[in-house]
């Protein structure tokens, strides 16, 4: 197994599995400690990397489009900080974050994992009753009603019509947007009776963020509502337009098997990856190390 255990958080990966915890230091970003420990199935994994730094490096893992409702809500806008998927290296432990990476290259070679995206949700997103405070509201969740509450910072036209309650079924998309520079960030969820551009200032079916600390938490809410909601890469989503979280699903966007998982006999299928391995090699695309490392946990399961 590997495992590489720092400050920022503790990484182990087991063959199947990435398993990540945060860490408890205070540097550690209010989403991560939020959302708590993740399980990241190996079939949700596209890659990983190790970026060294001058004073610490940083190991991320790169998940396939469509794995995870967090990622599929935020598209790549969340903060080194708030990434549940990247964790800062001490220089010294440089050389466990690449065996780390060694070890996830090598499972996906050798499970040969697709990297196209999936066309279901393959984690569960953060846990429920789930609830957030930032901005000028409060958004609730039980599973299947939203609840959206308003603070005395709020545009009075806004906060006149009172609280509000959206069933899970009548929203049509959850859109999310860091703030930055001189721009607010917001949540927003499309109710189908309400299909207009308010700007989130005014919108009661959106919190307007600032900036501040608790931001964060509100993208953990809008992805327990993506979770639950059709996947935007499933075949019976693939005519719509209308949903806002992604562009609409293409042929190639539907899963594909792993290949040697259709029931053939184990042992020919492991052959069969070995020889997919030596052509890689004498491409050039496995290194001699990586090739001999993949080559010997295959013999160790014929």
């Amino acid at each position: 197994m590997a495992e590489i255990i720092q400050k920022d958080g503790t990484w182990s990966f087991d063959g199947d599995t990435v398993r990540i915890v945060p860490g408890s230091d205070k540097g550690v970003g209010l989403l991560r400690r939020t959302l708590g420990e993740l399980a990241v199935p190996l079939e949700a994994v596209a890659g990983a990397s190790y970026e060294p730094g001058r004073k610490s490096g940083r190991l991320r893992l790169r998940l396939r489009s469509g794995a995870d409702p967090l990622l599929q809500l935020t598209g790549g806008r969340l903060r080194d900080g708030a990434d549940p998927y990247a964790l800062s290296v001490e220089n010294d432990r440089s050389g466990v974050a690449e065996y780390f990476v060694d070890e996830v290259r090598n499972a996906l070679l050798i499970e040969q994992i697709e990297t196209a995206p999936t066309g279901r949700y393959l984690l569960p997103g953060p846990p429920l009753p789930i609830g957030a405070t930032a901005g000028d509201g409060t958004v609730d969740f039980d599973g299947e009603q939203i609840r959206l509450t308003w603070n005395w910072k709020t545009e009075d036209s806004k906060a006149s019509g009172g609280p509000r309650t959206v069933d899970l079924v009548d929203v049509h998309s959850v859109e999310w947007q860091p703030s930055g520079g001189l721009e607010n960030g917001f949540l927003r969820f499309g109710v189908a009776k309400d299909r207009s551009a308010t700007p989130p200032k005014y919108d009661p079916y959106a919190v307007d963020l600032w900036g501040f600390r608790k931001d964060p938490l509100m993208a953990l809410v809008g992805a327990a509502v993506v979770a639950r909601l059709p996947h935007p890469y499933a075949p019976a989503a693939a005519s719509s337009s209308t949903n806002a979280l992604t562009k609409p699903a293409t042929p190639e966007a539907a899963p594909v098997p792993a290949a040697g998982g259709g029931g053939g006999d184990e042992t020919d299928a492991l052959l069969r990856r070995l020889r997919e391995l030596g052509e890689l090699h004498r491409a050039g695309i496995l290194t001699d190390d990586e090739f001999s490392t993949a080559k010997q946990a295959l013999l160790k399961r014929l």
